[in-house]
Order: structure tokens, then C-alpha cells, then sequence
């Protein structure tokens, strides 16, 4: 690594977990989940004068997302992404880098992580999948830029130039054959100039939510925030859906998207996705949707910002040509988007925007940014349903990307409770408002949590040390 003297190492790293309970079941794919478990990391940094500063990061360890089975239970999988977070947090001060957080995480990620998944996956059955392994990192990487902001006292944000990185973007980043040349960029030159306070907020609609009363079973929780999606569109002025679909049922997932924007028409919806949940391995059957949708209800049709990740997240092993999709909506990578590499495949096949997550690293989604914007292609920050700290990188992410449309948070729908500790802090991004979130309240170093402010007790932490420490 190169010398630098806003350089910083790890001194070690703590970790703690926090389990959420949903108000209401959210679907992903095959399975529905009712709960889920946070991982909380705290990495503490020192300089070359002996100086420290702790960070913090934070985010759902989502395993229905990350690792769909049809062998493994929940449970076991969930056992599995624990184990592996210990592995993790051992591996991240053992890893004895310093520099950029960008710097630290990127070597961790291509040096050390693929030859530890290797290892903990050897007697396994199954394998822990990328996915996982990516979510599970996040928490350890978003702390550790984190505290290289407070170790600076700045904003992280005015971190990613050439004053603080001993590297330019060419480091990360391979030249293509298009001409695209990153020599001399920095992360920095692919951000928005100013930020805004303000993001107009998409609103999942799962596969199980009630679109009206009369869709309620009665089993629903009567504790003061809505159910219905006409009630939350209501109550927060919402004007962005994003629809999840089945991807397996031409007939419901149409008769959904009409339901929905018929309900939109009527109380100001502007903006709408389709979520085919990774479950299409034809675009015809995407294509045919949305050919319908154009011919019989062209008003819906034009609602339609972008159609996301149709198909299975391995795209290495399902290389399809989908450029027929694109060509009628942009088509966004998620699930398939691991990091940059990825999204240069993704373009070749047809792929035409990205939609980024925190939870794949902050390292990862800078680098993604930076690849996709270089090479014009849209981008979405997405969400995994983000509680508690999780929300703020993950706002802040979208805030700075320049999106084509704010940001997606839906958080607040399915374990509001679980964030009014930090919402009494940050009141306008746990609870959206006349369609927008508002960020004006997030300040001060790192990320600008405002930590200190928070009135959170944390369970019981697992301390590492770096050996040197």
C-alpha cells in the first residue's frame, strides 16, 4: 500500500447483534420472512501518530435474499452466515492493511475474501454464496469508512479524491476498449456536486402486501401505522412503487401491475418498477408483459421507470441475452451487481442500468458507481429494507450517486419500531413525507450518524484485536 499520511489501520473490531421482528411477512422469491437479524460492527482505527477513532456499520444479514435454498432451512443458513461474520471480523484485523477505507476494503475483498470463502465453504454441502459473503463484509467495510471519517473529523464523502487516496481510480478499475480511461479520476469526479437534503422515496409492494381493506385477512397488526398500500400511500404521499412480482405467473403478475397502477392513477402515483424477483429465465415472458401492458394500458406502461433483475442471480452461469428487454424499459442489475466486474458483464448481455446496495460493501458500490457512470449507464440505489443505522449510508449512497429517481426505503414498513431510537435523531429519514425522505438532519464526521445522540442499548459485543494492537 502505498505511503500516505491520512493513512489509517485497523486496531480491531467489535460485534454485536440485533434481532427485528416484522410487523408484517416480506417476500423474497419462493419465501416469506418474519424477522431478521442485524450485524453491528464497530472498527476502531489509529494513524501514524497513535491517534484512534471508532466507526460503526451496520446491516440485515437479509439470508432469504442472499442465499435462496431449496435444501437448507433458515435456520441453517442463517447459523452459516454467522459463523461466517466471526471468520470476518477475525480476518479483518488480521488482515494488517492500512491506507484509504476504499484501499483497505478493496484488498480485503479481492485478496482475502475469496480465499476464506473457499475455506469455509470446503465441507459444506452447500456453499455460502457471494451474495452472502458480500452482505456479510459490508458491515466491517461501511464501519471502517466510518471511522476514517471521524479519524479526519470530515464527512466521509470528502474523502474519496486524490488528497486522501494514495490511488486513482485506474488501480481498481481495468481501461476498456471503448476509450473509457480512469487514470487521474477519483470516485469523487462520478459524484454529484451538491447533495440534496431531499429524495423522492419508492415504497416496496410485496408479493403479500393488501392493496385495500377488502384484501386483509384480519391477522393484520393494529399498531397505528398503516397496512394497505392505499393507506401508506396516502399517509406519506407517495409517488414511487416498486412492484414485486411473482416471475413465474404471467396472469397475477399482469393482474398486479394493473391493480397497482390503477391505484396509482388515482392518488397521484408518478413513477412505478417491476420486480420480477429473479425467478425468469426467458425474457419472452418479461417482454410479453410489458407488450401487453403498452398496447391495453399504455398509461401504466409509461409509469414503468425500469424493470429489475428478472432473472437468477448467478450471471456468470446464466449468461442471457436480454438486450430484448431493454430495448422496451431499462433493465437494472441487483442481485447480480457483486461489484464492478460484474456490471461490465451485465452491459455485455444486454443490461442497461445498475441498482446499487450498501449491503454489498461501500468499497464495492463506490467502484460500481464509478464503472457504470463512466460507461452512461443509469443508476438506482436499492434497498434491504434497511432498519437503525443500516438506513444511513445506505440514503446517503443515493443522495450522492445521482440517481434517475431518490432513493427505495421501506424500512419503515415492515419494522418501524425497531428505528426510534435513531429517528428521534433523524426523524425525516425513518419516516417519509409528502413522497420525500429528508436528510438535512445527518451531520457531523464519517457518515454523520449523530451516534452519540441515540438512545440505544446494545446487546453484548465480541471484541477482536489486531495482533499488533
Amino acid at each position: 500500500m502505498a505511503s500516505n499520511k491520512n493513512n489509517v489501520h485497523i486496531a480491531s473490531v467489535s460485534v454485536t447483534y440485533l434481532p427485528v421482528e416484522m410487523r408484517m411477512p416480506l417476500k423474497f422469491g419462493a419465501e416469506s420472512v418474519s424477522s431478521v437479524t442485524c450485524i453491528r460492527a464497530a472498527v476502531t482505527v489509529t494513524g501514524k501518530t497513535g491517534r484512534v477513532a471508532k466507526g460503526w456499520g451496520e446491516t440485515p444479514l437479509s439470508v432469504t435474499w442472499a442465499w435462496p435454498s431449496k435444501t437448507l432451512t433458515y435456520q441453517q443458513r442463517f447459523d452459516a452466515m454467522i459463523e461466517f461474520c466471526r471468520t470476518l471480523a477475525e480476518a479483518w484485523v488480521a488482515a494488517d492493511t492500512s491506507g484509504h477505507p476504499i484501499e483497505i476494503g478493496h484488498a480485503f475483498i479481492e485478496n482475502v475474501l475469496p480465499d476464506l470463502l473457499a475455506e469455509f465453504n470446503a465441507d459444506r454441502d452447500e456453499p455460502l454464496p457471494h451474495l452472502a459473503a458480500l452482505i456479510s463484509v459490508s458491515a466491517f467495510d461501511l464501519a471502517t469508512h466510518d471511522a476514517y471519517g471521524v479519524f479526519h473529523d470530515v464527512d466521509v464523502y470528502e474523502t474519496y479524491n486524490e488528497s486522501f487516496m494514495s490511488h486513482d481510480l485506474a488501480h481498481y478499475l481495468t481501461a476498456e476498449q471503448d476509450g473509457v480511461d480512469f487514470t487521474g479520476k477519483y470516485p469523487s469526479d462520478f459524484l454529484v456536486d451538491v447533495a440534496p437534503d431531499y429524495l423522492p422515496v419508492w415504497h416496496l409492494v410485496g408479493g403479500l402486501d393488501p392493496l385495500e381493506a377488502s384484501d386483509c385477512s384480519g391477522d393484520e397488526p393494529n399498531d397505528g401505522y398503516p397496512v394497505t398500500l392505499r393507506e401508506w400511500i396516502e399517509r406519506d404521499g407517495l409517488t414511487c412503487l416498486k412492484i414485486k412480482l411473482r416471475g413465474t405467473d404471467a396472469a397475477w403478475d399482469y393482474e398486479r401491475l394493473i391493480r397497482i397502477g390503477n391505484m396509482g392513477n388515482d392518488l397521484g402515483v408518478a413513477s412505478l418498477s417491476a420486480d420480477f424477483n429473479c425467478t425468469v429465465t426467458d425474457p419472452q415472458y418479461v417482454n410479453e408483459i410489458l407488450d401487453r401492458l403498452k398496447v391495453e394500458r399504455p398509461d401504466i406502461f409509461e409509469k414503468i421507470l425500469y424493470v429489475e433483475q428478472p432473472f437468477p442471480y448467478d450471471l456468470e452461469d446464466n449468461q442471457i441475452d436480454v438486450f430484448s428487454v431493454s430495448e422496451r424499459k431499462p433493465l437494472f442489475l441487483d442481485e447480480s451487481a457483486h461489484d464492478w466486474k460484474f456490471v461490465r458483464l451485465g452491459r455485455k448481455l444486454g443490461w442497461s442500468g445498475v441498482a446499487l446496495k450498501t449491503c454489498k460493501t461501500q468499497t464495492g458500490a463506490l467502484l460500481s458507481l464509478c464503472w457504470a457512470k463512466a460507461h452512461g449507464m443509469p443508476l438506482m440505489v436499492q434497498d434491504l429494507t434497511n432498519p437503525m443505522l443500516a438506513q444511513i449510508p445506505h440514503v446517503r449512497l443515493a443522495a450522492h450517486a445521482g440517481t434517475i429517481m431518490g432513493v427505495e426505503s421501506n424500512g419503515m414498513q415492515f419494522y418501524p419500531a425497531a428505528s426510534i431510537a435513531e429517528e428521534k435523531v433523524h426523524p425525516g429519514i425513518y419516516r417519509r413525507c409528502n413522497g420525500m425522505l429528508d436528510l438535512s438532519s445527518i451531520s457531523g464526521s464519517g457518515f454523520g450518524y449523530r451516534l452519540a445522540e441515540v438512545e440505544r442499548e446494545l446487546p453484548e459485543s465480541e471484541l477482536f484485536q489486531a495482533p499488533n494492537a
